[in-house]
């Protein structure tokens, strides 16, 4: 996920007409808060949140390759218990809809090219296999 827009580091500002004239302020203890610096922090504050934000959306290749090999490596299994199922004879709707579910994701890219060539001959027999049971 990429952020495009502005970055949200300009001050806020107030409206002209809410200024009050200058001629008296009030002050607790005597002391009043220097108002730039509160500006300041705040501005220091979005900008790291919108570091933060940005770098979420950066995709490693190798989590891209490692969550890959784990969807190829679910289906799988569910094909496996697939088989199982057929010689036994204990194939239900709930083993279909893991199926399914294990199906989902697998055309996503992963940057490795004999990897994703896998992946699709993985899908091609979920789908199948799917197909073959009459779900779509």
């Amino acid at each position: 996920m990429r952020i495009y827009g502005s970055s949200g580091t300009a001050p806020a500002r107030s409206p002209a007409g809410a200024r009050r004239a200058t001629g008296g302020t009030f002050t607790v203890g005597g002391q009043e808060a220097p108002r730039n610096a509160a500006a300041a922090g705040g501005l220091r504050a979005i900008s790291t949140l919108d570091a933060l934000i940005a770098l979420q959306g950066v995709d490693d290749f190798k989590e891209r390759k490692k969550r890959a090999v784990a969807k190829g490596r679910n289906a799988l299994d569910v094909l496996d218990q697939l088989k199982l199922g057929f010689l036994d004879g204990t194939v239900d709707q709930s083993m279909l809809a893991r199926l399914k579910v294990a199906g989902e994701g697998l055309t996503e890219s992963s940057g490795d090219p004999g990897l994703d060539a896998v992946l699709g001959e993985i899908d091609l027999r979920v789908a199948v296999e799917l197909a073959k049971a009459g779900i779509n």
